[in-house]
């Protein structure tokens, strides 16, 4: 089928959501919508829509747009989240892949990278020069000015600093079971369990990156949640699931607290959701009684 729509003037996109039952003050309306695109924000008022697309009665602009100033404050605090725990996954892989495999082994031993094939571990080593070469670190200059005579690649704790979240992740799965247990357990889950996490963190990290809609996603790659029988805080009293953004703060908040820096993030998280008590937090998988998990109750203010 051909896509024949025309593109709306703003005062065209107003008069088609006023029409359409969206309680609003034209100018107001406008200015929003000449600030955020009518399809970034027609994501927070598909809950508001019928199936005719006309809007529920009293669906106002004000309450589509808190929700939508809601989700820019959770990114950021997700992402201020994701931030110290990647610092904390890199310093960590590159500590015990190097101490295993000395500083090079992972560009220059195959058995350094055993889950990687030829074809893979060849372009994860391409991807990493490439990131070094770009870089303007002046420790990768100091480095490849006294020693790139004798190396072509940098130490994997100077490397690991100029990788890509996904390139880190790719060195994290390639590697020995040995390192994904050791990184793993500084986060005291599995090595199974943590890997699930950091593939599920870096595509949350995409979401926000892209200023993506966030709060009531249902999350395309699902961590795995350990189990009751090994990890009982995860599940009782309260269930904690894996398809809505509440899995992915409940991973930051157990993984801040394993890395025991008091930056009040979960306090940050609980000013944030009574800031804006118009959203439902139940559609971002919040559970009852959320606040009675051992994981949320315990050490608030030290994660």
């Amino acid at each position: 089928m051909r896509y024949a729509k025309p593109p709306l003037t703003l005062d065209q996109q107003a008069e088609l959501l006023l029409s359409r039952g969206m309680v609003a003050e034209r100018d107001s309306l406008k200015r929003r919508l000449a600030a955020v695109n009518y399809y970034r924000l027609s994501g927070y008022w598909f809950p508001f829509r019928n199936a005719d697309d006309s809007f529920r009665p009293g669906t106002t602009l004000d309450r589509i747009w808190e929700r939508y100033v809601f989700d820019r404050h959770l990114r950021l605090l997700v992402m201020d989240a994701l931030g110290r725990i990647e610092i904390a996954v890199r310093t960590q892989l590159a500590y015990n892949h190097g101490h295993l495999h000395g500083p090079f082994g992972y560009a220059t031993e195959v058995a350094a990278l055993p889950k990687l094939d030829e074809s893979k571990r060849a372009d994860f080593l391409q991807r990493v020069r490439d990131e070094a070469e770009r870089s303007k670190e002046r420790f990768v200059e100091h480095f490849t000015t006294k020693y790139g005579d004798e190396h072509h690649d940098l130490p994997i704790w100077m490397a690991t600093e100029v990788m890509t979240f996904g390139s880190v992740l790719t060195l994290l799965r390639g590697s020995r079971h040995q390192v994904k247990k050791a990184v793993a357990s500084y986060f005291e889950v599995s090595a199974t369990v943590f890997e699930s996490w950091l593939v599920a963190l870096n595509s949350v990290r995409n979401i926000c990156a892209h200023h993506g809609r966030l709060w009531n996603r249902e999350l395309g790659t699902k961590p795995l949640i350990p189990r009751a029988s090994e990890y009982p805080a995860w599940h009782h009293p309260v269930e904690i699931g894996n398809e809505r953004v509440f899995a992915v703060l409940t991973i930051c908040k157990h993984c801040l607290d394993c890395l025991g820096l008091n930056n009040h993030w979960a306090t940050r998280l609980r000013s944030l959701l009574g800031d804006f008590p118009g959203v439902p937090i139940n559609q971002m998988g919040f559970p009852e009684g959320w606040q009675s998990s051992p994981i949320w109750r315990d050490g608030a203010d030290a994660a």
